[in-house]
């Protein structure tokens, strides 16, 4: 969503229409529950933090300076507020479940055959990703499946954005070194059996 379709709504509610939020929260009510669903790894939880997002995001919204888009600063909200409750519940930040990431229709596949080879891809990404640092499964997350820019993933890890687009390099080294451990001997089983 663009900036300038955020700020008339934004405006309205700093200036005290506070149905015109309700329009805020329908825009960004899925990112910031999925966002949530992807750390927290509870349906009920991420109800809980992205309620407390929007919370947040109505009480603070004329601090909101419009330095960057109004969905990184969300997205940063949630981001913190995810790992306060995973800290205040005494747990720790787990590798991002690859199921929650898109929902694929299975009708707009090919045929069957793809769609298993699509789950197969699917699960062997989703076991390697287990295997990564946090951190990096995060930024891969942030950046790949939710299409966000180096500098909006900085904004809401809140660290540089070179040592994002680092991360980022060395994370792709890992999974591509972990995948091909993964599918090399599968690929060369599967060609002697042909």
């Amino acid at each position: 969503m663009s900036q300038n379709a955020d700020q008339p709504c934004i405006d309205r509610v700093i200036n005290g229409d506070t149905q015109a939020f309700s329009v805020l929260v329908d825009r960004y009510k899925y990112m910031v529950y999925t966002l949530a669903m992807k750390i927290l790894r509870n349906h009920e939880e991420a109800e809980e933090v992205s309620q407390d997002v929007f919370l947040k995001v109505f009480q603070a919204l004329a601090s909101f300076k419009g330095d960057s888009k109004f969905s990184t600063w969300i997205y940063k909200i949630t981001y913190n507020k995810s790992l306060d409750y995973l800290k205040k519940q005494g747990r720790h930040l787990k590798t991002a479940s690859i199921d929650q990431f898109r929902e694929y229709n299975i009708a707009s596949l090919d045929n069957a055959i793809d769609a298993l080879e699509a789950d197969d891809r699917k699960v062997t990404i989703k076991n390697a990703m287990k295997e990564l640092a946090e951190d990096d499964a995060i930024v891969l997350t942030l950046h790949y499946y939710e299409e966000l820019s180096l500098k909006e993933i900085s904004k809401i890890m809140g660290i540089a954005a070179d040592t994002v687009k680092v991360r980022l390099f060395r994370s792709r080294k890992r999974l591509a070194k972990l995948l091909q451990d993964r599918l090399e001997p599968e690929t060369l089983g599967n060609y002697g059996k042909r």
